[in-house]
């Protein structure tokens, strides 16, 4: 029976069905464990099913035990491990696609529209009961009728613009490709960042984190959006530079931003407190139970199919 390291706790469900495959070793504490510990754990094991809290680099994947064959990510993204160095070590990396898009692409949808009508605002003075309405109170930006500009349209870029086309909003997206009408669905394709910024009254930052992409939306970029535009990201936390989003809601050459995902999660920001216009979530993208039970299942399903057959069709490396 193989052995497997699973470094964070999952639903229940899942670390049943774990538990009858293997020797699962379980995080029930939630742990989250640090590079060296985790190393320390995995002596013996022949796989780990990582999270995206576990640093996987190329110092720690070195460390690794010749046993481990196996890293099944729990997440669409993989940006936490160093593929190379995984490479090297001929140890197969996996992530969890398509399950999670519908509910990122919800989020996706939420981080718009409460960055547009000043969700949070709106929350704090309800709150408080200090609001009285007024013709002028706490206009925000419609969507209907405005340009979505989508980078990175992948699954849960087309599944954004599906839901944003029947709110009325105009899309336009750049991605390394043009692709097929089907998928496009009317959207206009720019092959270039600049141009797909400069028609896009709110931006949705769709795109997977990769070298490339670390910091894409800086203070130059930023300055390609027309004045008032509104920033998503429902990606990850490293395509946006902080100061930089910073500085343009200070000047107020960005209107509002939504945030599900930013840099040194869980630790915010603190520039971000002070704009009552940014809209932020802890990093929901795909937490719904259908959800998680299925990434976590796959995730499971990968190592399983990789010790059967030699193979994954999820395998990144």
């Amino acid at each position: 029976m193989k052995k497997i390291l699973i470094t964070r706790k999952l639903l229940r469900s899942n670390e049943e069905k774990a538990s009858k495959l293997w020797e699962a070793k379980l995080n029930l504490n939630d742990e989250l464990y640090s590079q060296s510990k985790l190393v320390e754990l995995s002596q013996g094991c022949d796989g780990i099913l990582t999270s995206l809290t576990d640093k996987m680099d190329e110092a720690t994947i070195n460390k690794l035990p010749e046993s481990i064959k196996i890293l099944s990510n729990f997440a669409v993204g993989f940006g936490n491990i160093d593929l190379v160095a995984a490479k090297k070590r001929n140890i197969a990396v996996t992530n969890t696609p398509d399950v999670l898009t519908d509910a990122t692409a919800e989020i996706g949808i939420l981080l718009i529209l409460g960055a547009c009508r000043r969700a949070s605002e709106g929350i704090q003075a309800a709150k408080e009961s200090n609001w009285k309405w007024s013709a002028d109170y706490l206009i925000g930006k419609q969507l209907t009728g405005s340009r979505l500009g989508i980078l990175g349209m992948g699954r849960i870029g087309q599944k954004i613009a599906k839901i944003a086309k029947s709110l009325g909003m105009i899309i336009h997206y750049h991605n390394r490709s043009k692709l097929s009408s089907d998928k496009e669905q009317g959207a206009t394709y720019h092959d270039n960042l600049k141009s797909l910024m400069e028609v896009s009254d709110v931006l949705s930052v769709c795109c997977p984190a990769s070298k490339e992409t670390i910091n894409l939306i800086n203070k130059e970029t930023l300055e390609y959006l027309p004045k008032g535009a509104v920033v998503t990201n429902v990606a990850r936390g490293d395509i946006v530079d902080d100061e930089a989003l910073l500085d343009a809601l200070d000047r107020r050459k960005v209107y509002a931003a939504g945030l599900d995902v930013y840099k040194n999660e869980p630790n915010l920001n603190p520039g971000y407190l002070k704009h009552k216009s940014v809209f932020i979530l802890p990093h929901l993208g795909s937490a719904t139970k259908e959800t998680r039970t299925a990434m976590a299942n796959l995730a499971i399903d990968n190592i399983e199919e990789f010790f059967k057959t030699g193979s994954c069709k999820n395998k990144v490396n």
